[in-house]
């Protein structure tokens, strides 16, 4: 067994221990004692350095805490350095969110699943349907008022008989480590905290998001929520002074580009139609009649997609006796047209062809569009389709 001291002391970064058994050639060491916490309840290994050699990885393995290292070890007792800064950061996020979780459960009810710590951004999922913005506003204002009011947060070792009044109710038998937020939470947990709730620092909510039959949050704490505000502020101002304006104006900017974009759309679709309808109506007067009377016309482009000949295919298959054939060979697809008096349905013929040379493809009486393996075999899909 490998005693725990960081269950006692989060803010103990630097000791020496005893080295009681090696692993993968003095990679994986193992300690009498250790203030490395690894990999648990969602939160992220610690790093630093022991002996010398960079600490890669943390895993609790049964009771014993295996430290992974860049390089062996070899010394029967080592110095453990921790990196503070990493350390610091995952304190500041779990005990930031204890505190938010106890402020949702306090204001709306609503009990927390399950939690994860990433390195950018951390998350916690709630047993709700929805939360509506107002609600998450008022969450991270009640959330930062806890903060400012600096409450302590102490740890304690109970019986699991007899701890009382914790929010989230542990069926572990035997001593439990509880972590308190005076007068606000009283949690099982493993993991490293702050002392006071003034040095989470900020709490953000970033996104609410519905996941399966739950509303996930994120968050942001202490040192990150910083960062990620002044990267909002940089952003906002550059996008400001790409527009000459004030952060402030950027909603009325957008709106009346949104607006300006959906018109500009709506008349260069009018333009395409019209423009496919001159070509179609050129390439119609150039085919000769078969001797069923029909207009037969193939178009072939080297490149896609597909879809810009769908224009061009639709006014084609407007005129009488009209029939279309768009191909694209790269990637390898087709398009077919046709007019109602021509008698073919054009979603049932591509198909029936496609099916047979290894395509796929299918769409309605009038218009149909499908894919091929390979460019070579787009001239026999047109011969097919035009011969049957």
């Amino acid at each position: 067994m490998t005693e725990r001291l960081y269950y006692t002391d989060a803010y103990l970064t630097d000791f020496e221990a005893d080295v009681v058994d090696r692993a993968d050639e003095g990679r994986r060491v193992y300690l009498d004692h250790t203030a490395f916490y690894p990999t648990s309840g969602g939160q992220p290994h610690d790093t630093g350095r022991l002996g010398g050699a960079a600490v890669l990885d943390v895993i609790d393995e049964d009771g014993r805490i295996a430290h992974v290292l860049a390089e062996p070890l070899a010394a029967a007792r080592v110095r453990g350095q921790i990196d503070w800064a990493r350390r610091r950061d995952h304190m500041q996020q779990h005990t930031g969110q204890h505190l938010l979780s106890a402020v949702l459960a306090d204001a709306y009810g609503l009990a927390t699943v399950s939690v994860h710590f990433g390195r950018d951004a951390s998350t916690l999922d709630l047993a709700a349907a929805a939360l509506p913005h107002d609600q998450v506003v008022e969450a991270e204002r009640l959330a930062n008022r806890e903060v400012t009011a600096n409450r302590p947060v102490t740890v304690t070792f109970e019986d699991a008989a007899e701890a009382a009044g914790l929010r989230k109710p542990s069926d572990r038998p035997g001593i439990l480590r509880i972590v308190t937020i005076a007068g606000l939470d009283r949690s099982a947990c493993g993991g490293t905290h702050v002392r006071a709730t003034g040095e989470i620092g900020p709490i953000t909510i970033r996104k609410v998001e519905r996941v399966k039959q739950l509303v996930r949050l994120e968050f942001l704490c202490g040192d990150r929520a910083i960062r990620r505000a002044r990267a909002d502020a940089d952003l906002l101002a550059a996008l400001a002074s790409a527009q000459s304006a004030s952060p402030d104006d950027l909603p009325g900017l957008l709106d009346a580009q949104r607006a300006e974009l959906k018109t500009g759309a709506a008349a260069r679709r009018d333009l395409e139609e019209a423009l496919a309808g001159y070509r179609a109506r050129e390439l119609y007067e150039a085919q000769p009649a078969d001797a069923r009377g029909r207009r037969v016309a193939v178009v072939r482009e080297a490149a896609g997609p597909i879809d810009r000949l769908r224009p061009l295919a639709q006014a084609y298959a407007a005129l009488s006796n009209g029939i279309f054939v768009g191909l694209v060979e790269n990637p390898p697809a087709i398009v077919l047209a046709a007019s109602a008096d021509t008698g073919l349905d054009a979603g049932r013929r591509l198909k029936e062809v496609l099916a047979s040379h290894g395509g796929r493809g299918g769409g309605n009486q009038r218009l149909a569009q499908g894919t091929v393996r390979d460019a070579a075999a787009l001239s026999p899909v047109v011969e097919a389709i035009l011969t049957g």
